[in-house]
């Protein structure tokens, strides 16, 4: 196969996993036989800088013609202020929307040797495998803001339509069907007009066009108990962006660590966005410590999703759980005999490469 891949490392750790993405990816071109054209640019805090643009008329071209989008991170301390007119993270939201990617896929499956650094008890860990599927491109993130009455009062307008809550359920049934084929739905419509709209549409679409998935209807304030208390009785879990970005980052917890948690962000073609679910982590950065895994993952959703190469995918989380089974761990997971990224990193690709 012959593929473009965009590489956009962006700020604070970013560079330093997306570097062992790029070793990852050759690795796998040079085992299965494929040629991948790998381009860098521009996203985030660092083409603020260069630029003046958080995501550069460049950069776009690039993302557009590329067969999948790899990402870093965005942000830092350097660009923190919330009130200045431009900001790293516009460029990740422009990015979404640019691209069509409104369904943001988060797989959350805790690794053996890896739970136990979770801050809760081990059983409570046994059978968990979840996948998120958390709407991107509407809500509040993407709704009018502004300020009023001289900056004393602020808003952000959380729209969604009937199409966008449709496009992103049929998605999430679709991948239910491939798993377990239960949805958990999770809203806030007892409070919430958007979630009404919501749970009205959810229903109709699985009992127009999936009777065979079972769902529910789950209350964000109670998912964010049941996710701790009980995160074994979930299969896969549709919600819309802002709740969608508390949840999977509570998630977390589950895995031991966010260093072990890639995502996918599709739209209706192939190509695709994927990014590891942690920031750039300014307080780490350029000291190589920072945990490549999640990254190296979400090469694996990439090549599965955007390229359809899912025995390469498989060879790539094969090699990631190889790594965590001989206790090559970075600082997040263990206190003592920590790797450096390049380290871990180096050590998946050498299992990718000898993989049969």
């Amino acid at each position: 196969m012959k593929a473009t891949i965009a590489l956009l490392p962006g700020d604070g750790i970013g560079p330093e996993v997306v570097a062992q993405a790029r070793i990852l990816l050759d690795a796998i071109a040079a085992r299965f036989g494929h040629t991948f054209t790998i381009e860098e640019g521009l996203i985030g805090g660092i083409a603020i800088d260069e630029t003046g643009d958080p995501l550069p008329p460049e950069t776009v071209a690039l993302c557009e013609r590329a067969d999948a989008v790899l990402l870093g991170a965005v942000g830092g301390p350097k660009w923190s202020d919330p009130n200045a007119p431009v900001r790293p993270e516009q460029g990740l939201l422009k990015l979404r929307a640019t691209l069509g990617v409104y369904a943001n896929l988060r797989p959350v499956a805790p690794h053996p040797a890896a739970a136990k650094f979770a801050p809760l008890k081990p059983e409570l860990l046994e059978g968990v495998d979840l996948l998120f599927v958390r709407e991107l491109t509407g809500g509040a993130y993407f709704g009018e803001k502004g300020r009023e009455d001289n900056g004393r009062v602020a808003f952000d307008v959380a729209r969604y339509s009937v199409e966008e809550i449709e496009r992103v359920t049929r998605r999430a049934a679709q991948l239910a069907r491939g798993r377990r084929k239960k949805i958990t739905h999770v809203d806030k419509a007892n409070v919430l007009e958007t979630s009404r709209l919501w749970r009205s549409v959810v229903t109709r679409v699985f009992g127009d066009e999936f009777p065979d998935i079972e769902f529910e209807h789950v209350l964000v304030d109670a998912m964010t108990m049941h996710l701790l208390h009980r995160p074994a009785s979930f299969d896969v879990i549709l919600t819309e962006n802002l709740f969608g970005d508390i949840l999977t980052d509570e998630a977390s917890v589950l895995a031991g660590s966010m260093g072990l948690l890639p995502s996918a962000s599709i739209g209706d073609g192939r190509a695709g966005l994927y990014e590891p679910i942690h920031g750039s982590a300014p307080d780490i950065a350029g000291q190589g410590i920072a945990n490549p895994y999640a990254t190296l993952l979400s090469v694996a959703l990439l090549l599965r999703h955007s390229l359809g190469l899912d025995a390469e995918a498989r060879a790539v989380e094969s090699a990631v759980s190889q790594a965590l089974d001989a206790g090559v761990l970075t600082r997040d997971l263990t206190a003592e005999g920590a790797v450096s990224t390049s380290q871990a990193g180096e050590y998946v690709a050498a299992r990718v490469r000898e993989a049969a």
